[in-house]
C-alpha cells in the first residue's frame, strides 16, 4: 500500500514511524518549514525523512496546483494527515483510492478544531485522547476509525498531556492499520451535535482574569504553561508570566485578587479568595523572587 503523508510535530514523527513499521510505502511526505519565531520543542518530520530517505516537500499551502499534481502522480492508496497545520482541500482528498484520514488530538466529536489539548485542559477535562478519522470538507467531521483515551490528571499541564496524546496516537494508528490495509476500515459515527468546535489560541489569550476562580486561573496556567507562551499578567507596565504553580488550599484573608506575597512566598489570588502558590514567576524569561515582586507591587501603590 502506498501513502502520501502530511505531517508535523511529535505526532507526525511517531505516526510516520508506525506506517513504516507496518510496511506502508510512504512515497511522499508534505511538512512545514519551522517558524523561526516559534519555540521549537518538538521533533522534526523533515529530519526523520532525511534519515529514512523519504522524499519530502514544504509548500506554504496544500492548495497549490503543483502540489495537487505531484500527489496525483504518486497514485496513493491512502492520504494521512498527522498534525499537519492546514486543512486539506477536497480535490486533494479525492486522490486517495482508499481514503484520506487525519489524526486528531481529542476524543471526537469533542474539541474539534485547533489546539484541542490546550482547550481540554483549559476547560478542566479529566480525559481526552486521540482519534483517527476520515477527512471531509468540514474540519474533524468525518467518520471515526479508532480512538484511544488518556487521563488528564489535576496538575497535568498541556505539555504533559500532549506527551500522552502522542503515545495514544501511535497506539490508535498501530491498531487500526491492519484492518485499513485489508480494505476493512471501520467507519463509526461522529455525531457533531454532541461535540464542540474551537479555534486557535494566541499568546494574548493567556492574560489572567483575576476575578475568575482560582481553579479557572490554574486551568489557564496548565493549558498554556511553558513551552507554550504562558499565563500572564501585568504589574504596571511590566508583563510577568507564571512558569510553575500549584493550586493551594490556603485562603489569604484581606487579599484582593491578583499577585501577592505572604510568608516570603508568591501567591495569585482568585476572585473566590482561593489562591495559586506560584513557584516560578518570570519577567523577561528570568525568575522573580518574592522580594522582587514585593518591591514591584509596592512601587505601584
Amino acid at each position: 500500500m502506498r501513502a502520501v503523508v502530511f505531517a508535523y510535530h511529535n505526532v507526525g514523527v511517531r505516526c510516520l514511524k508506525v506506517l513504516l513499521a507496518r510496511g506502508v510505502d510512504v512515497s511522499l511526505v508534505v511538512t512545514h518549514e519551522d517558524n523561526p519565531a516559534e519555540t521549537i520543542w518538538f521533533d522534526s518530520v523533515a529530519t526523520l525523512c532525511r534519515e529514512k530517505g523519504i522524499p519530502f516537500i514544504t509548500p506554504h499551502v496544500p492548495t497549490a496546483p503543483e502540489l495537487i499534481s505531484q500527489v496525483k502522480q504518486e497514485q496513493p492508496d491512502f492520504i494521512f494527515s498527522f498534525y499537519y497545520r492546514h486543512m486539506l482541500p477536497v480535490e486533494l482528498l479525492s486522490l486517495a483510492s482508499r481514503g484520506a484520514y487525519n489524526m486528531h488530538g481529542s476524543l471526537l466529536p469533542k474539541y474539534r478544531g485547533r489546539v484541542p489539548v490546550n482547550w481540554a485542559v483549559l476547560h478542566g477535562e479529566n480525559e481526552t485522547g486521540a482519534t483517527l478519522h476520515e477527512m471531509t470538507i468540514k474540519p474533524d467531521a468525518g467518520a471515526i476509525v479508532a480512538q484511544t483515551s488518556v487521563p488528564i490528571l489535576p496538575d497535568d499541564t498541556a505539555y504533559e498531556v500532549f506527551g500522552k496524546i502522542t503515545v495514544a496516537a501511535e497506539q490508535t494508528l498501530w491498531r487500526a492499520l491492519p484492518e485499513m490495509l485489508a480494505g476493512k476500515t471501520p467507519r463509526l459515527p461522529n455525531d457533531l451535535s454532541r461535540g464542540s468546535y474551537f479555534g486557535g489560541r494566541k499568546p494574548e489569550d493567556g492574560r489572567i482574569d483575576w476575578s475568575q476562580s482560582a481553579q479557572a486561573i490554574y486551568n489557564l496556567h496548565r493549558a498554556v504553561a511553558p513551552p507554550y507562551p504562558g499565563a500572564w499578567t501585568t504589574i504596571g507596565e511590566t508583563t510577568v508570566i507564571i512558569g510553575k504553580a500549584r493550586l493551594s488550599n490556603r485562603v489569604l484573608p484581606h487579599s484582593t485578587p491578583g499577585l501577592t506575597v505572604a510568608d516570603n512566598r508568591i501567591f495569585g489570588v482568585g476572585g473566590d479568595g482561593r489562591a495559586l502558590e506560584i513557584h516560578e514567576l518570570l519577567c523577561d524569561g528570568k525568575p522573580l523572587s518574592p522580594t522582587d515582586l514585593q518591591r514591584a507591587l509596592s512601587s505601584r501603590i
